[in-house]
């Protein structure tokens, strides 16, 4: 199915991409990688007057590390984070998430700002942001702004993303002490979608107890949220099997799940628990290794 008629439009710079979007406000679309979006359009569930390709604005396509952490632009593709030196060093957990998306030929064309400005409730990447605690650079016409990835994702395809504003840059903090870091996922066997996703970040303080954890769960509810509870239950504690799992036990409280063809409610609350637990028996794992002088990196 072919698309409705629109007018291109490629700008190479921020102020003129941002320029085309004031002035075409609700009847335009940014075209990042496509990946998304042109399925949408052709099947007319999308029919933008004008859509802006943003894909040649270079200084979007980076990756760079900043104080330990990572800058990512919005145009850094699949690929490029999951086969980056840097992002497998500084956010592992992200360079999994990325290379659990889709297939090569999806990787080497979307781009992570196309994926969080889309924001499909079964994409990987959310999760990965919640644990790592992430924050979204965006700009509009009244500048730029940065909001926490807790606060960025609002429901099916919702985001905190203006209508009028461009999102630019992915921060990731730096990861300090004893930290692993892992990305899970159950994926929909036709799309690769996640039934359910899990990313878990544990740090271990000098008695090998928990002193930060953060899981983030995509896939299972109409929005990416953080599994506070399991935080909760996993805070100054050591991180056993036994605890792990009673942690894990909580990673669907309050949660009202997705029901579709692919899995149903009830299914959708298992993998979440399921894949929590083993999440965090990654990290931890991931996080003891160097204390006992193996050999073992601490992602992908």
């Amino acid at each position: 199915m072919f698309p409705a008629a629109f007018a291109y439009h490629r700008p190479r710079t921020l102020p003129a991409a941002l320029a085309l979007l004031q002035r075409h406000g609700a009847d335009a679309r940014l075209l990042a990688g496509g990946q998304s979006l042109l399925p949408m359009m052709k099947l007319r569930l999308l029919e933008p007057a004008h859509l802006i390709d943003i894909g040649r604005i270079r200084r979007l396509r980076r990756i760079r590390a900043a104080d330990g952490g990572l800058r990512l632009g919005a145009l850094a593709t699949h690929w490029m984070i999951e086969s980056s030196p840097a992002v497998r060093r500084a956010a592992p957990a992200l360079a999994e998430a990325a290379r659990a998306i889709g297939d090569l030929q999806v990787r080497n064309v979307g781009t992570i700002g196309g994926s969080l400005a889309h924001a499909d409730p079964a994409a990987d990447y959310p999760a990965a942001l919640l644990a790592l605690d992430a924050r979204i650079g965006l700009l509009g016409p009244d500048g730029a702004r940065v909001v926490p990835a807790a606060e960025f994702f609002r429901g099916v395809m919702a985001t905190a993303l203006g209508p009028r504003e461009i999102l630019v840059e992915v921060e990731v903090p730096a990861a300090t002490g004893t930290t692993g870091q892992a990305y899970l996922k159950m994926p929909n066997p036709a799309s690769g979608f996640a039934l359910a996703g899990a990313a878990a970040v544990v740090r271990l303080d000098n008695r090998g107890r928990c002193e930060h954890v953060r899981v983030g769960v995509t896939g299972v509810a109409a929005a990416p949220y953080r599994a506070r509870g399991v935080e909760d239950a996993l805070a100054g504690h050591e991180p056993g099997d036994a605890r792990l799992a009673e942690a894990a036990a909580r990673a669907a409280d309050g949660v009202a799940p997705n029901e579709d063809l692919h899995a149903g409610g009830a299914y959708r609350l298992h993998l979440a628990r399921v894949l929590v637990r083993r999440a965090l028996a990654a990290a931890v794992a991931r996080a003891v290794a160097p204390r006992h002088g193996v050999r073992r990196a601490a992602g992908p």
